[in-house]
């Protein structure tokens, strides 16, 4: 039996069905009020999720690094390498600043 990748205005749902047409009946009975937006017949009988995608995995980052790199592309300007370490790790305000301050200590 096919699998299927259904995505609608709020879900994206995983399931076997004989066909598009019994694929698009689950997500009916299942979520009623769902627009489908895109159906796709996937190639194989299994589905796998990245880790990474989802932000579970743990990369080998050099936060001093990133920090300095931040500094540099914001001239020093200390609040601009916060948003910019915010943007490129996904920390939380707290985290950048506290980053970013101690590698201008450092002398970046």
């Amino acid at each position: 039996m096919p699998l299927f990748e259904i995505e609608t205005n709020a879900h994206i749902i995983i399931t076997w069905a004989e066909d598009e047409q019994a694929a698009k009946q689950v997500v009916d009975e299942a979520y009623p009020s769902d627009e489908l937006i895109r159906m796709t017949k996937r190639p194989r009988d299994s589905w796998v999720i990245s880790k990474g995608a989802l932000g579970l995995s743990t990369p080998t980052v050099d936060p001093c690094g990133v920090a300095r790199d931040c500094l540099s592309k914001s001239s020093g300007d200390k609040v601009h390498a916060i948003r910019l370490y915010r943007q490129e790790t996904g920390s939380d305000l707290e985290t950048a600043r506290k980053v970013i301050e101690s590698n201008m200590v450092m002398g970046w």
